[in-house]
């Protein structure tokens, strides 16, 4: 699962001989000749944000102003083709563990469904990310939302991370939300705990508590881990009123008119081909002109209010970057930046406005019209395997370690990639047990090659959430809506937002690659599934 570029980090035991050649040759008379010392293991920060379409960032094609994540995009690379699973907590588990959310337990949500790929927790034989590079010599911190199963005992401090600030789940901004339920390094603490800051806004709050454990980290001598998992810009959507006031009026021309722009923009970076039809406007979604002043005033102060927080989480990352950067660690770090499904249209179209988005106790939602421009060019949205679901932007950064700038890289990647990447880049190797149980081999694999512009060693992605199932085989991806729907097929080189089902033209494609999806369904324990008509016992263990 790793690379040999010449730019990954050496070996251990070869770090340990050039030191003591670099030593020996300290001695009067020492006569050996002394390489470049290896470079040293990089910091690691991955970001990873909630509920954001694919073209929400200005480098992605979005009006939003991101410009600290565009800055990082210009002085890195951008992934075209990477992907989720569609949904939170199963994007977690496999961001943390590198394999499919199935696999490490979490093929739903956090409710036990008791089935071996339901369990709603992390599986006990599944090594964290954060628990090798602990045992490698790092310095692991969460500063930010966990959501794999606190409520079973599955704790950031038990699975890898010396120092921790999150809540169990997440989905809440101001410090007097009847949401808040913060944990400090596994202990409860109230919202006005006096080492928070006053007043606290969770998005500033995560990076404030990630550069706290960076500095700790620096005292210690040992590189760090940073995993900085932000609740923005899932809902309920909350600001403070005067940064909503500045994006007021942004968003009166409507989500017809912006979805164009985006894709224009989007033709022009490069990312999106002029020949690939973008998915239409959803039925269920009006025409912006056919809506009647005060709704589409409405629906222009719903999306300030998103745009608010995705503006606001990027100027948290800036804060970050510029705390790296003052602290001489910037170009040293490996910053990982993606989202964990795409654009959410839970509530519907008309999505939701209750109360003042500037309180604790408000709920908004941007709902299905306006998802339908945050995922540009893409159908569908957050729950959905097709592309508007599971795109997400990926950023990746290091100054040390990267050469290219500014370059856009089309390999197909995953979140299953994260954690192979990170032991790669820090030398590591996947533990092979965890709990007395051997480790499942790890289902991604290393991103370093595609940093250096070389291919990826895989083929095949999979997914399945709530019955929605799909296969990406090279260019073919077959793809289906609920357990009972009819497979589509589609050849995402020439048609990536999916409007030219092939599966009529190419039945021997649809069954053998539907094959491929069932044993792999099987295999990581996706099937048996749960029956969708029921709802788990909470007496049951």
């Amino acid at each position: 699962m790793t690379s040999t570029s010449a730019c990954s980090p050496l070996p251990r035991f070869v770090r340990r001989l050039c030191a003591v050649l670099a030593w020996a040759a300290t001695w009067p008379g020492g006569s050996v000749a002394v390489a470049d010392p290896a470079p040293p293991r990089p910091n690691i920060v991955v970001i990873l944000v909630d509920d954001m379409g694919f073209s929400d960032l200005g480098c992605y094609g979005g009006e939003i102003p991101t410009p600290h994540l565009d800055a990082l995009a210009a002085g890195g690379l951008r992934f075209s083709q990477c992907y989720n699973t569609a949904r939170c907590c199963p994007t977690r588990a496999s961001l943390l563990t590198g394999l499919y959310s199935h696999r490490a337990g979490i093929g739903h949500m956090i409710e036990d469904l008791h089935l071996p790929g339901y369990r709603g927790r992390l599986n006990d034989d599944c090594p964290t990310v954060a628990e090798a590079l602990r045992d490698a010599g790092y310095f692991t911190a969460i500063a930010g939302k966990w959501h794999v199963g606190q409520e079973h005992g599955v704790t950031p401090v038990n699975r890898g991370f010396l120092r921790s600030l999150n809540p169990a789940a997440g989905g809440f901004y101001f410090a007097g939300s009847p949401r808040y339920d913060l944990s400090l390094d596994g202990a409860a603490i109230p919202a006005d705990d006096p080492r928070l800051p006053a007043d606290w806004y969770t998005t500033d709050l995560w990076t404030t508590f990630g550069l706290k454990f960076i500095d700790e980290a620096r005292a210690t001598g040992k590189p760090f881990f940073l995993y900085l998992p932000h609740n923005a810009p899932h809902f309920p959507l909350q600001a403070r009123a005067q940064e909503i006031r500045a994006f007021r009026g942004r968003y009166r021309e409507g989500w017809d008119t912006l979805a164009r722009r985006r894709l224009g923009r989007q033709r022009d970076l490069g990312l999106v081909d002029r020949g690939w039809t973008p998915a239409a406007r959803p039925d269920a979604v009006a025409a912006w002109d056919s809506l009647p002043p005060e709704e589409q005033e409405r629906f222009d102060h719903l999306m300030a209010v998103y745009a608010t927080t995705v503006h606001l989480m990027d100027r948290a990352i800036g804060d970050l970057v510029a705390g790296l950067r003052d602290r001489g660690l910037l170009d040293d770090t490996l910053i990982l930046f993606l989202s964990d499904n795409g654009g959410n249209a839970e509530s519907g179209p008309a999505g939701r406005t209750v109360g003042d988005p500037t309180t604790p106790d408000s709920s908004w939602f941007c709902g299905e019209s306006w998802a339908y421009l945050q995922n540009v060019p893409f159908r569908k949205s957050k729950h959905f395997v097709h592309e508007g679901g599971i795109a997400t932007p990926l950023i990746a950064h290091w100054p040390r370690g990267i050469a290219a700038r500014g370059e856009w890289r089309s390999q197909p990647a995953h979140v299953i990639d994260v954690m192979p990447t990170c032991l790669d880049v820090a030398g590591a190797s996947p533990p092979a047990t965890r709990a007395g149980q051997p480790a499942p081999p790890l289902a991604g694999t290393s991103l370093v090659p595609a940093f250096h512009g070389r291919s990826l060693d895989r083929d095949t992605l999979f997914w399945e959430h709530e019955g929605n199932a799909a296969v990406r085989a090279g260019d073919l991806k077959l793809v289906r809506t609920g357990r009972d729907g009819s497979w589509e097929l589609y050849d995402l080189a020439a048609d990536r937002t999916e409007q030219h089902d092939l599966a009529a033209a190419r039945p021997a494609d649809v069954a053998a690659l539907a094959a491929t999806w069932k044993a792999w369904a099987d295999r990581v324990r996706a099937e048996p599934a749960p029956d969708p008509t029921t709802k788990p016992d909470p007496k049951k263990k």
